[in-house]
């Protein structure tokens, strides 16, 4: 409990002052500035407060490549699976987004929202945040993990990646290279474009003007359901490897010669939890169970 009260206090400086506080620097836990000389905060007055204004605030940000990652370029969603070898526990999904052009990272550990800033050298897979904030939420839930992540981002140097099949994980890791973090990447840029609909479930569409327009960094999808124009938004469930959700889904009401074929259009959107590629040019969205219920082909 003294160590939380420190570190509520510490984040209510952080957030409040942005750079008061100096009696606090000798006696800080999780090394987050111990006798460091002090430097004016460049932290926004703002902290963003869900996920939604985080994705908007950096929806001109490219997600990942596996490129990238070979390169050492670190940039996306990533998932915070792991603290120190342990399984998060989290009242909220624990997450960050790395925003290159600001050289910031937003997101949430575990129970409240988190920014800092970041530098890193891909040749030497060194990776170091600097001016970590929070916002104050009270976090009730037993053995939550919401300061061993704020440790650990804090007492980060280094960095490496590795794949297990589709999934990609990056790893945060002391001077020491003790794994600290372990993330896994949110990587749907495989849906970006345009898509005809060629079955719903189980059943051939042969149908040339149900198409879909999909944007991932942007969060939208745009189409028509072969009689009126189609509309909503498309999030990534942070919490949960690889789900997304197609949400918010409006048409325009023109009368159809067949209702039935928009109508099971739109439910097999809202019911798609998952995606897969097929192959360069067909991808396949699946509901909960990983059954099929949308298949489409590239345009």
């Amino acid at each position: 409990m003294k160590n939380r009260n420190l570190y509520i206090t510490l984040l209510a400086c952080s957030a409040l002052t942005l750079g008061g506080c100096s009696g606090l620097k000798e006696s800080l836990p999780f090394g987050l500035g111990g006798g460091q000389k002090k430097e004016t905060s460049t932290i926004p007055s703002q902290l963003p407060t869900d996920r939604e204004h985080i994705r908007h605030a950096g929806h001109n940000e490219k997600t990942y490549s596996v490129k990238d990652l070979e390169e050492g370029v670190v940039t996306g969603d990533w998932t915070i699976e792991e603290v120190n070898g342990d399984k998060v526990v989290s009242e909220t999904p624990a997450y960050i987004k790395f925003v290159p052009s600001e050289h910031r990272i937003y997101g949430n550990d575990g129970c409240n929202t988190i920014n800092a800033e970041y530098a890193y050298n891909q040749e030497a897979r060194t990776l170091k945040f600097d001016k970590i904030a929070s916002t104050m939420r009270f976090c009730g839930t037993p053995g939550l993990t919401d300061m061993d992540i704020n440790a650990a981002i804090a007492n980060t140097t280094n960095y490496r990646w590795d794949h297990d099949g589709d999934e990609y994980y990056l790893y945060f890791t002391d001077a020491n290279d003790v794994t600290l973090l372990k993330l896994m990447h949110q990587n749907f840029d495989f849906l970006n474009g345009s898509w005809q609909v060629v079955a719903i479930e189980d059943e051939p569409i042969d149908d040339p003007e149900m198409q879909l327009v999909i944007d991932v960094d942007e969060g939208k999808i745009h189409g028509n359901t072969g009689c009126n124009i189609l509309n909503g938004t498309m999030d990534i469930d942070m919490e949960t490897a690889n789900t997304l959700s197609f949400q918010d889904i409006i048409t325009t009401q023109m009368a159809c010669p067949d209702p039935s074929k928009q109508t099971r259009l739109i439910v097999a959107l809202e019911d798609a939890a998952h995606a897969k590629p097929i192959d360069a040019d067909r991808v396949m969205l699946l509901n909960l169970l990983r059954k099929p219920v949308l298949t489409l082909k590239r345009l």
